[in-house]
């Protein structure tokens, strides 16, 4: 496992944290999340043997959020 810290701009409530929460569970390969309105971002722990860090960019941006570089 491992983990990454991802910058995400666009969410404005507690509504888009359960959005991204959700996107991001719902990956074949995330074994936990925590999205921080707050804080602005996704803290993601995920196996590297079935998603890489561009697929959980990719999620999140089609879910409709910004991820910084």
């Amino acid at each position: 496992m491992q983990t990454v810290t991802l910058g995400i701009s666009g969410m404005t409530c507690g509504g888009c944290v359960r959005s991204v929460t959700r996107v991001l569970d719902g990956l074949e390969g995330v074994a936990k999340s925590d999205v921080s309105l707050e804080k602005r971002c996704a803290v993601v722990d995920y196996d590297p043997g079935k998603l890489g860090v561009e697929q959980l960019k990719r999620a999140i941006v089609e879910a409709g959020y910004e991820v910084a570089p």
